[in-house]
């Protein structure tokens, strides 16, 4: 497809995208339903748990007042000496008013601990009351958002089916309009419009192309939008040269020579070819040996894999998205010693497959010990791995104090019940 400029195909990349049912805005529309689905079940539970336990506290409030009153009461009215034989003879050391001051003394700060502790939980409550509300109104817009995508995308497919059957009659602010919700530029609307008004053999050739599969070239929707925002063609050849002219800097080259070499490869390519610069240029001196720092040519990415191998996570397979996502979170220090406290308690290492996040989960190593603590073994955390990633170390111990309140014992109960 030479007659398309590079800015073009990269144009037609994004355009064709959209098209379809990997459209990158329905990909993340559908991740965003799903992280609220998630939130909205979690909050859920945690609610639950929390209503639990304030109704717990309150009934202790209540009771503790209740039994303090009727103790108080009962002691107030026992004069020791009544009983001060038989309290001899047995050897019994009871002295009521002393019990009394200590009930007064204690029950006040008893009570005030389990009031301030309703109100902590109370005010958890209406957080997670109010994450859950945004999570179900999240999932109702996005359902809303996602037809109105829908259209445009149907739309947008109704306005190429005419381009290339040649016989569009649509106006050029009709596609411009559309193409801005799609979040283009007013010059990618301007080129897009002119493309679908006055189609040319190369775009019937590159629908030819797409539609056979050729299209694949490596490159996922995120490449092409990276590449929609690099530099033009000039200034990225432009910049190439530069880095020849570093390169032989001090070698008694001269820059015309560079200059000579550089504007007839600019001529005789469609774009810029730093291997052919240096093929050309750096074949007419002799250039010292060079030590390059090969760790700051990595992209993150490669590093992050490089880290991942060096503790024994190279077979797992993690997705792209799921590398971006451990990317976001990356802390170099929480990676490796979270890996280390699975090795360390002997959980299969295999669990990351499935729950990438815990590698980046700062509150990983206090989970697994309280997991430990109640008695659950290793191999039970392997095979239920989940419970780690459903909650955070709060909802993990609500969770286990309902199940002991319950009278259950948190230990016998499986972790899939959780």
């Amino acid at each position: 497809m030479k007659a398309f400029s590079n800015e073009v195909k990269t144009l037609l990349d994004r355009l064709y995208n959209l098209r379809g049912e990997d459209s990158i805005i329905l990909k993340k529309m559908n991740k965003e339903r799903e992280d609220a689905i998630e939130t909205q079940e979690r909050t859920k539970n945690e609610k639950e748990v929390l209503l639990q336990e304030i109704e717990r506290l309150d009934n202790d409030e209540k009771t503790l007042a209740e039994e303090g009153e009727k103790l108080t009461s009962v002691l107030s009215n026992i004069n020791r000496d009544d009983f001060a034989n038989v309290l001899a003879r047995l050897n019994i050391d009871f002295e009521p008013a002393m019990i009394n001051e200590k009930v007064n003394s204690m029950l006040p700060d008893t009570i005030s601990k389990i009031a301030t502790e309703k109100k902590d939980a109370t005010e958890k409550l209406e957080n997670v009351e109010e994450e859950m509300n945004n999570a179900i109104a999240k999932v109702e817009e996005l359902g809303i958002r996602k037809d109105e995508a829908l259209n445009n995308q149907t739309k947008l497919n109704e306005y190429f089916d005419l381009a290339l059957s040649g016989s569009i009659n649509i106006t050029r602010d009709a596609i411009t309009s559309l193409l801005e919700k799609f979040n283009f530029s007013e010059n990618d609307q301007r080129e897009a419009a002119k493309l679908l008004m006055f189609p040319e053999d190369a775009l019937y050739e590159y629908d030819a192309s797409f539609k056979s599969g050729d299209k694949q070239s490596g490159k996922s929707i995120t490449d092409v939008l990276v590449e929609a925002k690099q530099e033009s063609k000039e200034s990225i050849f432009d910049n190439q040269v530069e880095v020849v002219k570093e390169v032989v800097e001090d070698t008694g080259i001269d820059d015309s020579a560079i200059k000579e070499e550089t504007e007839e490869i600019k001529e005789d390519n469609e774009g810029p070819l730093l291997e052919d610069i240096f093929s050309k240029v750096i074949n007419q001196v002799e250039i010292p040996e060079m030590e390059v720092e090969q760790e700051d040519s990595k992209t993150e990415k490669e590093k992050l894999i490089e880290l991942l191998k060096e503790n024994s996570i190279d077979n797992l397979n993690f997705t792209d998205d799921e590398l971006k996502k451990i990317m976001e979170h990356y802390d170099k220090d929480t990676l490796n010693s979270n890996i280390g406290i699975l090795k360390e308690n002997k959980i299969d290492l295999n669990i990351l497959k499935s729950n990438y996040q815990l590698l980046y989960d700062k509150e990983l190593g206090l989970k697994i010990e309280k997991l430990l603590g109640i008695g659950k073994a290793a191999k039970d955390i392997s095979l239920m791995p989940s419970v780690l990633t459903k909650y955070d170390l709060q909802g993990l111990n609500n969770t286990i104090n309902v199940l002991e309140i319950s009278g259950l014992d948190p230990k016998k109960v499986p972790l899939m019940a959780y």
